[in-house]
C-alpha cells in the first residue's frame, strides 16, 4: 500500500467532498494506547521498505555563523555547515541515510532534524518531545532511516522557530528510472529572512504574540520557543519587541490568491539560494538545454509566486511526486511546498524571480545563456501576471494516484484562532508541548483516512502532516503540505501505513510555534 504524505494548495479555494462509509472522530473519553515511535511494528514496517542496501553517511553540524547573503550583506545567524541554504544532501530511492547531527549551537539552546515529506520510520522524525528527545548543546544524535520515494525533500529543525534561521538544505531523492528527460538540474530555495538583519525569530514571535495578545498559556514550558533551557539567554524574550513598538509585524499584507491576509511579517529580505537580489545567484546554460528546476519554499511565513522571465513552466511534481504535466506561466509555492518543473531555455539572460504574495517584495536569481546586461533587482516579468497554478489545478499522475476504496475514518480538523489574541490552534486548542499526546487525531493501520481541513480564520494556512503523502481530493495530486485558504473546506486522503505519532500542523513557523499543531497517532 502507498504511503502518503498530505498538503492541500488551493488557489481559489478548492472544497472537495468524500464518499463512502464514514466514521467521524473526536477527541473526547480517554485516549487508547498509541503506537509508540520506537515499537516494534514501526521496525517492522521499516524492514518492508524496499532497500538498495546502499548507506550514504552525512555530518550536519548546527552552529552560529556570519553568512553572506550577497551585495555586502551579512546576518548572525545558524546555519549547517556555515552556509544557507546547507549543503544539500543526494541520495537513491532505497539508500539508507546516516546524518549524525553535531550540536554547536549556543549554550542551552536544544535542536533536532525534521525530514519534510520523508515517509521514514516514526522514531527518526525530529520532533522532540514527540518522536525523541531535542538535541542538547554540544552533544550529538544519528538519524538513520531508509528513503523509499523519490522526490524534492528539504530539512530543518522542529524546534520553536529555529526554521526560519538559516538552519534548512535540500534533500534530494533521485529516482533510478528516472522516467524524465532533461539535460541539467537547478534547486531552488527560496526564503524569507529576518535572522541577524533586524532582529531574530524569537524577537518576531514575541512581538506578534505579545504585540497582538500574549501566550501567557505558553509560559510554563521546559524551553523556549527557540529551545533554550529557560533562564538563559535572551531568546524568546522578545528583545526590542518588549518595547510595544511594531518592529516585525507587517500590516496590509493582501492577496487575492491567499483570499486575503497574506502574512504576518515584516522581512527585510527575500533569498533565492541564499542571495539577496542586489547579487542574486546565476544559473548558467545553454539555449535549447532542458532544465529541471527543484523548487523548495523553506520560508517562515511568505507564499512566493515564481516565474523565469521569457520561458514557460512545466510542473511535473510536487512535493516529491508526479502529476499529469501542466504548462504555466507561474507557480504559487507555499510554506513547505515543493515544484519540479522542466524548462527549455532560450538565448540571453532571463530573471527567475520569487514574488512575496502579497508583501510588496520580492527575491531574484538569474539564468543566463548568453550575452546581455543583468535585469534590474526590481525586475517583474509579465509572467508573473500570466498563468498561476498551485495544486488545485493539479491531478496527481495515474500510476501514484490512490485506488478507489471506502473511506473507513475521517476528521474534522478545524484551524482556529487570530491575530487579535494571537491564539492559532486546531479544533480550538492550542497545542500543549508538555502534554503532546493528549488529545491526539486517532487512526488504525490499514485504514483509509479522509481529513477535512475546516478553515474558520482570517489568514490561509499551508497545513503538514508528517510521515505520509495524502491526495487532493479523489484525484488531485498527491501532497504533503497544502495551502487551506481562509473560509474554505478542504478534504484530503491518505492509506494510514506508516505507524507511529506524526505532527499535523501549520508550516507557518509562528502559527505552528503559536499552536496550530496537533499529534496524529496510530492506536496500538
Amino acid at each position: 500500500m502507498n504511503s502518503i504524505n498530505r498538503r492541500s494548495a488551493l488557489l481559489a479555494g478548492l472544497a472537495v467532498a468524500g464518499t463512502g462509509a464514514l466514521a467521524a472522530c473526536g477527541g473526547s473519553g480517554s485516549t487508547p494506547a498509541l503506537v509508540s515511535p520506537d515499537s516494534k511494528v514501526v521496525a517492522t514496517t521499516e524492514r518492508k521498505r524496499k532497500s538498495t542496501g546502499d548507506v550514504r553517511h552525512v555530518t550536519l553540524t548546527a552552529a552560529p555563523a556570519v553568512l553572506g547573503l550577497g551585495g555586502g550583506v551579512t546576518a548572525k545567524s545558524w546555519a549547517y555547515g556555515g552556509r544557507t541554504p546547507g549543503k544539500e544532501i543526494r541520495i537513491s530511492a532505497g539508500d539508507t541515510l546516516a546524518a549524525e547531527l553535531s550540536n554547536q549551537l549556543p549554550d542551552r539552546t536544544a535542536t533536532s532534524v525534521h525530514w519534510h515529506g520523508i515517509a521514514l520510520r516514526a522514531d527518526m522524525d525530529g520532533v522532540p518531545p514527540v518522536t525523541q528527545d531535542a538535541v542538547r548543546a554540544g552533544r550529538g544524535f544519528t538519524y538513520r532511516f531508509l528513503a523509499d520515494t523519490p522526490g524534492t525533500y528539504f530539512f530543518h529543525p522542529h524546534v520553536g522557530v529555529q526554521l526560519d534561521r538559516g538552519l534548512h538544505a535540500p534533500l534530494i531523492v533521485e529516482d533510478p528510472r528516472e522516467p524524465l528527460s532533461y539535460d541539467d538540474e537547478w534547486v531552488v530555495v527560496l526564503d524569507d529572512w529576518v535572522d541577524g538583519v533586524t532582529g531574530t525569530p524569537d524577537q518576531v514571535l514575541a512581538e506578534l504574540s505579545h504585540g497582538m495578545g500574549g501566550m501567557d498559556d505558553m509560559g510554563d514550558m521546559d524551553m523556549d520557543m527557540d529551545g533554550t533551557e529557560m533562564g538563559g539567554g535572551d531568546a524568546g524574550k522578545g528583545g526590542e519587541a518588549s518595547s510595544g513598538s511594531m518592529k516585525f509585524m507587517l500590516m496590509g499584507a493582501r492577496s487575492s490568491l491567499l483570499g486575503g491576509d497574506a502574512g504576518d511579517v515584516k522581512y527585510p529580505y527575500h533569498l533565492v539560494n541564499g542571495r539577496v537580489p542586489a547579487d542574486p545567484d546565476v544559473y548558467t546554460g545553454k539555449p535549447g538545454r532542458r532544465v529541471r528546476l527543484r523548487v523548495i519554499n523553506a520560508g517562515g511565513d511568505t507564499a512566493y509566486r515564481l516565474a523565469l522571465g521569457g520561458h514557460k513552466l512545466t510542473i511535473t511534481h510536487t512535493d516529491g511526486f508526479p502529476v499529469v504535466h501542466r504548462e504555466v506561466d507561474a507557480l504559487l509555492v507555499g510554506m513547505g511546498e515543493r515544484y519540479d518543473v522542466l524548462v527549455t531555455l532560450a538565448d540571453g539572460v532571463f530573471p527567475l524571480v520569487a514574488l512575496a504574495e502579497g508583501k510588496n517584495a520580492s527575491g531574484l536569481a538569474l539564468v543566463r545563456t548568453g550575452s546581455g546586461a543583468a535585469p534590474a533587482a526590481s525586475v517583474r516579468p509579465k509572467e508573473l501576471d500570466g498563468m498561476i497554478m498551485n495544486a488545485a489545478g493539479l491531478k496527481a499522475a495515474a500510476d501514484v494516484r490512490l485506488d478507489r476504496r471506502r473511506t473507513d475514518r475521517v476528521h474534522r480538523i478545524e484551524l482556529t484562532g487570530g491575530m487579535s489574541a494571537y491564539d492559532w490552534g486546531i479544533n480550538g486548542r492550542r497545542y500543549d508541548m508538555k502534554h503532546p499526546a493528549a488529545d491526539p487525531v486517532l487512526v488504525e493501520q490499514g485504514q483509509r483516512v479522509r481529513l477535512d481541513f475546516v478553515n474558520r480564520t482570517d489568514m490561509w494556512h499551508p497545513m503538514h502532516l508528517h510521515g505520509h503523502t495524502y491526495q487532493l481530493g479523489t484525484g488531485g495530486p498527491r501532497k504533503d503540505t497544502a495551502i487551506v485558504l481562509p473560509g474554505r473546506t478542504v478534504s484530503v486522503y491518505f492509506d494510514a501505513d506508516n505507524p507511529g505519532q506524526w505532527m499535523l500542523h501549520c508550516h507557518n513557523a509562528y502559527h505552528g510555534a503559536a499552536g496550530m499543531m496537533a499529534l496524529l497517532a496510530y492506536t496500538a
